[in-house]
C-alpha cells in the first residue's frame, strides 16, 4: 500500500504576511525616531520597543538586534536618497540657467533631509560598516553627478578643477546642512535661501550662459 505523502507546507497567509509588514514598517519609525533624539550609541532595542508601543519580545521576533535594525532602516533610506538624486539630477534640469538649476537640485534633496532626519543621524554616527560604506558610494556617485554638472557648463576646465570645485560645492552643502536641520519654519527657508545664494555666487563666474553638451551619467 503506497506511504501518504507527507502534506506540502502551506504559504503564509497573505493577511499575515501584511501584518509583519506593518510591524517592520512601525518598528522602522520607531527606530528613526530614538536615532535621531538619542543618537545611534546611545540607542537601544528597548527603548525603540517601547517607542513602537511593542515588547521587546515582539522586536526580537523582527530583528535580533539593534545593528540590524539600523542596517534595514539605512538600506532602505539609502535606496530613497538615490532615487531622490535622480530625480535632482534630471537632465532636463541641466538645461536651465544656474539660478533654477540651483533650485531644482537643491530643493529635493534638501527636503529628502528636512523629512528623513534619521538619515543625517545614521548615516553620519552609527559606525555600523555596511551603513558607512552604503554612504560612501552614495556619496561617491553624487559627487560624480555634481562633476558632470560642472563638465557641461565650465568645459574649458580641467578635470582636477573640476574635483576642486565639486568637492568645495558639497563641503559647503553639508556645513549649510547642520544649520538647515537645526531650524524650522521661516528661519530654514532663511538658510537656504543663503546657501541658494552662496553657491550661485561661487558659481556664477566660471558657469557659461547654457550647458554646451548634455551631461551623461
Amino acid at each position: 500500500m503506497p506511504q501518504d505523502k507527507p502534506a506540502a507546507k502551506k504559504p503564509a497567509a497573505p493577511r499575515r504576511q501584511a501584518r509583519g509588514e506593518r510591524r517592520i514598517a512601525q518598528l522602522l519609525e520607531a527606530a528613526a525616531g530614538v536615532f535621531c533624539r538619542n543618537g545611534y550609541a546611545a540607542a537601544s532595542t528597548n527603548s525603540i520597543a517601547k517607542e513602537a508601543g511593542v515588547s521587546p519580545g515582539t522586536l526580537y521576533q523582527f530583528f535580533p538586534n539593534k545593528e540590524a535594525i539600523a542596517m534595514e532602516l539605512g538600506g532602505h533610506l539609502l535606496q530613497r536618497a538615490r532615487e531622490m538624486h535622480g530625480q535632482a539630477f534630471l537632465p532636463e534640469n541641466l538645461q536651465k540657467p544656474l539660478p533654477e538649476l540651483l533650485d531644482a537640485v537643491l530643493d529635493p534633496v534638501i527636503a529628502f533631509c528636512c523629512e528623513n532626519p534619521a538619515f543625517w543621524a545614521l548615516m553620519h554616527g552609527s559606525g555600523v560598516p555596511g551603513i558607512s560604506q552604503g554612504h560612501e558610494a552614495l556619496m561617491a556617485d553624487l559627487l560624480t553627478r555634481v562633476q558632470g554638472v560642472l563638465r557641461t557648463f565650465c568645459p574649458d576646465s580641467t578635470p582636477a578643477e573640476l574635483d576642486l570645485v565639486a568637492h568645495m560645492i558639497l563641503g559647503i552643502f553639508k556645513s549649510s546642512l547642520d544649520l538647515i536641520l537645526a531650524t524650522e519654519g521661516a528661519e530654514r527657508a532663511a538658510y537656504v535661501a543663503e546657501l541658494k545664494t552662496v553657491l550661485l555666487r561661487y558659481l556664477e563666474p566660471a558657469f557659461t550662459a547654457t550647458p554646451t553638451t548634455p551631461a551623461t551619467h
